[in-house]
């Protein structure tokens, strides 16, 4: 077996899961999670009546590169979301079986283990990034992201040195899991970056559509891009999804955009590794890409549950205020981010996750989320609402 499997760290939830054995919840209480990432709104119902249109499909063979009208769909949502003056289709267009897939895979193809192989990633952090890295063996570079600076990294704080040899850089914006959203000047300064010591830079934007002010949607890499009258999107990738956007995790639907001199050999790499799209899936994407009044629902029913929980949440607990995605990112009283969630769990059946599982100790051993809990909103108001009074209630209890 390759022995780079061996580096692979405990995912968040395994760790979740022995942390919670042998404890016994109180029966009466229904169990609440609040720990993955998975939407529980109802999936866009215009997909799913396509998705049945075309099940007969399911009996051809998909390609890789998608059909054109998917392409084409995207292309013309990316424009349209992100203000750019042109988005091949041919060529600076993939469909992709979701972002985790293709986040994944694309390092594999993109990394060139013959040499300084660093992948910046924020630290907390999506394990994939980490997990893709050393895979394909190279190390995972953690750029802290706290409160001082606005739970983005420091990318100021990186030595030249160190730069020279980072080959992907990765961002997630908005942020898993602070909701922090990267302005557009800091794309851009980061753009001058790449092109100064000439590495990738992959713009993970899965949470994109999840926003709290209607009239601010969080910028993008292409956009920064397109600003900068840079519309080849050298060395710019950006990581797109239906997961969240329209309520679809099961269908495993996203896209990879940008620098077509990148896309084409991860295209390559993809039609050996066998991951096309099946059509009805395909068609199915299409009708989700064209509709954005199912979003606009989407995200007032994310705000109503934020505005609830923040209201019940924001006397006992300190957070960031929300900007975007489905996450709260608190500090919990005492600064254990494990007791507290194992005793939540023990007194209220409420699940979260620790921030701790989700970052890694820099030199002086001290990790970015330690004493933070990650809340993922992703139920309905209700049971969130209801969720979000038991955690005040322990937290009242204790004090």
């Amino acid at each position: 077996m390759n022995p780079d499997l061996d580096a692979l760290k405990p995912y968040p939830f395994e760790k979740l899961a022995t942390l919670k054995a042998g404890v016994t919840p109180p029966a009466q209480l229904t169990h609440i999670p609040l720990t993955i990432g998975e939407p529980q709104h109802a999936p866009f119902a215009g997909a799913l009546a396509t998705l049945h249109a075309h099940q007969l499909d399911f009996a051809r063979y998909p390609a890789t590169a998608g059909i054109p009208e998917l392409r084409g769909a995207i292309a013309a949502w990316a424009r349209r979301r992100f203000r750019l003056d042109g988005l091949d289709p041919e060529r600076q267009v993939l469909p992709v079986n979701g972002t985790r897939e293709a986040i994944f895979a694309f390092v594999q193809a993109a990394l060139d283990r013959s040499l300084p192989a660093r992948v910046a990633v924020p630290n907390p952090f999506y394990q994939i990034y980490e997990g893709a890295t050393l895979l394909a063996g190279g190390q995972p570079l953690y750029l802290d992201c706290r409160a001082e600076s606005g739970f983005r990294p420091d990318f100021d704080a990186v030595p030249a040195e160190v730069w020279r040899e980072v080959q992907i850089l990765f961002l997630c914006s908005p942020g898993n899991p602070t909701g922090a959203v990267t302005p557009l000047a800091e794309f851009e300064k980061l753009i001058a970056l790449a092109d100064e010591f000439d590495f990738i830079i992959a713009s993970d934007e899965c949470y994109s559509e999840l926003y709290l002010d209607e009239d601010s949607p969080p910028p993008g890499l292409l956009e920064a891009c397109a600003a900068m009258g840079r519309h080849d999107y050298r060395r710019c990738l950006v990581f797109h999804s239906l997961s969240k956007r329209s309520n679809l995790p099961g269908l495993r639907s996203g896209f990879v955009a940008g620098d077509a001199e990148l896309i084409a050999p991860f295209k390559r790499y993809r039609t050996y590794h066998g991951c096309a799209m099946s059509l009805p899936l395909q068609h199915a994407s299409i009708t989700a890409w064209n509709d954005e009044a199912h979003v606009r629902d989407n995200r007032d029913a994310y705000r109503a549950k934020f505005a609830a929980v923040t209201e019940i949440l924001a006397p006992v607990l300190e957070f960031p205020a929300p900007e975007a995605s489905f996450y709260l990112w608190p500090a919990v009283p005492g600064g254990d981010d494990e007791a507290f969630t194992r005793d939540l769990f023990a007194a209220e059946h409420v699940s979260v996750l620790p921030g701790s599982y989700m970052g890694r100790e820099d030199s002086r051993g001290l990790n970015p989320g330690a004493g933070r809990i990650r809340l993922a909103l992703v139920a309905e108001l209700e049971p969130t609402v209801e969720a979000a009074g038991r955690i005040r209630r322990f937290i009242e209890r204790r004090a």
